[in-house]
């Protein structure tokens, strides 16, 4: 779901700005949150991270530290590896994905009854 929604601010980035800097800008941002998510999501669904109670719970800090570690590098990279940065766009998207992961969790959450 945050893919889609990075995907879809990235073009209405491009769209309303009118130049692809803004596009690729918005795009990395959205990478910023849906790559590591999906970094932690891959780790706490490990065999070892459903062990033991205690052991989980130290899997999943220790997978949320990975997590906050590898948006912070990829923060820290963006202006090398985006060309004309555009650091509104970049965080615009950045947000906006943060903000869909609760949307997301709230709509799985509700069940309709027939």
């Amino acid at each position: 779901m945050q893919a889609v929604v990075g995907g879809v601010v990235a073009a209405l980035a491009w769209l309303v700005m009118g130049e692809q800097r803004y596009f690729w800008s918005a795009l990395y941002g959205a990478g910023t949150v849906v790559l590591p998510g999906a970094l932690m999501a891959r780790g706490m669904t490990s065999q070892l991270s459903s062990m033991a109670p205690g052991v989980s719970a130290v899997s999943f800090m220790l997978w949320e530290f990975a997590k906050i570690g590898v948006s912070v590098v990829l923060l820290m990279l963006a202006p090398k590896l985006v060309p004309q940065l555009s650091w509104p766009a970049l965080l615009v998207a950045l947000m906006v994905c943060i903000k869909v992961y609760w949307v997301a969790l709230s709509w799985r959450g509700r069940k309709t009854t027939s």
